[in-house]
């Protein structure tokens, strides 16, 4: 045990090092109970603890770091090498997470290398074979508070990167997400049944949503954010049960989507729902080559599955792009596909600019929206 002193010797910060808890380096040694160790071992005491895990690489498979019996409410994981996945894929594939934090408060990740190596698993979910495992989330924190993400780097997940789960006072800064364009399910974060989380200063370049939002989620804000490629910043899909929580307050400000399949995505089942969107603010966005650069699409029913004839319950309302710059790389640069059984209302286009990418004329669609247009406005507004 290695003790660093502070200004208050009885709140001196205690530092583990996972090599004296067994992890080997190599990347060929399963170093999960090392770990493990050092976390029970942060857990028994009430100080600031910071678990350390120097440069290597450092093989693990599915683990949980609980919080119930934990007494310690200040750990910081600090990792300067790299965690990584095992070789076959189905050892990750069998679970729905890799590493997982569940109930645990005040904990920090810092730094470091997750590689969960995943295109072999891709490669397998793409194959068509129906044997494939349904894929594992890289990062889960789960009904957890007062989490500090940061500098960390997420490299080839098999499904989502990060996922922040029923969880309250997340900070997500510093983060790059790393998987190749056609990687299947690949979203960079996703958030859902979590509140006042913020997520800023980061790099998403993967296969799906760079940043998606699901049911449940109040006070987000994103803020300074590379998104491409992958499938834009999206709120949804939402509606899938019909009793399901809201979507309040989320902020999305000085951000760049650059080659993506969407832009700014607002999208619901075509099926019945409790749930809604509202008070959501678009500001400063600037889009390079973007497909649907704007959509609302309360339509979304994948090969006309689970929904037929049906229309979305989703209330959407309150919703202010402002600022929004750059190229569509298709016709329609702007796109409301509203529910008829609840038009989007509130709608607002301020100081919007958008033209084609390949000097085209761009067009605006609206279907069951209520909305206002202030400022310039191209394409020009359809409400």
């Amino acid at each position: 045990m290695v003790l660093s002193f502070n200004f208050s010797p009885c709140r001196a910060t205690i530092v583990y090092n996972v090599l004296q808890f067994g992890a080997k380096p190599n990347g060929k040694v399963d170093t999960s109970k090392a770990f493990l160790k050092s976390w029970n071992k942060a857990c028994k005491t009430d100080r600031p603890t910071i678990i350390e895990v120097p440069k290597g690489r450092f093989l693990l498979k599915p683990l949980t770091f609980k919080g119930n019996k934990c007494n310690n409410q200040n750990i910081t994981l600090s990792i300067k090498g790299s965690l990584i996945a095992p070789m076959d894929h189905r050892i990750l594939g069998k679970v729905e997470n890799w590493i997982t934090f569940k109930a645990v408060t005040g904990v920090s990740i810092v730094g470091g290398v997750l590689d969960a190596r995943g295109p072999s698993w891709w490669s397998c979910k793409t194959s068509g074979n129906v044997d494939c495992s349904d894929g594992a989330t890289t990062l889960r924190m789960l009904n957890s508070n007062n989490v500090h993400i940061s500098g960390l780097t997420s490299l080839n997940s098999q499904m989502f990167h990060i996922g922040i789960n029923g969880c309250q006072n997340v900070h997500i800064e510093g983060v790059d997400v790393i998987a190749s364009a056609d990687s299947p399910n690949t979203d960079g974060i996703h958030v859902q049944s979590s509140m006042h989380v913020t997520i800023i200063n980061s790099t998403m370049r993967t296969g799906d949503d760079c940043i998606s939002i699901g049911p449940g989620v109040k006070n987000v804000h994103i803020e300074d954010i590379l998104c491409g490629p992958g499938h834009g910043i999206s709120i949804g899909s939402l509606g899938w049960t019909e009793k399901e929580s809201g979507v309040q307050n989320v902020t999305v400000k000085s951000v760049v989507i650059s080659n993506t399949t969407n832009g700014l995505r607002i999208k619901s089942w075509a099926r019945p729902s409790t749930g809604f969107v509202q008070d959501i603010l678009y500001q400063n966005i600037k889009l390079q080559h973007v497909e649907n650069p704007i959509i609302v699409d309360q339509n979304y029913c994948p090969n006309h599955q689970n929904c037929p004839n049906k229309e979305s319950g989703i209330k959407i309302s309150n919703v202010i792009y402002s600022g929004i710059y750059g190229t569509s790389a298709t016709k329609e640069a702007i796109t409301f596909e509203c529910s008829t059984t609840y038009p989007c209302t509130s709608i607002k286009l301020e100081n919007i600019n958008i033209t084609s990418s390949f000097n085209q004329k761009v067009i605006s669609i609206c279907t069951n929206v209520v909305g206002l247009a202030l400022g310039m406005v191209q394409p020009k507004s359809c409400f």
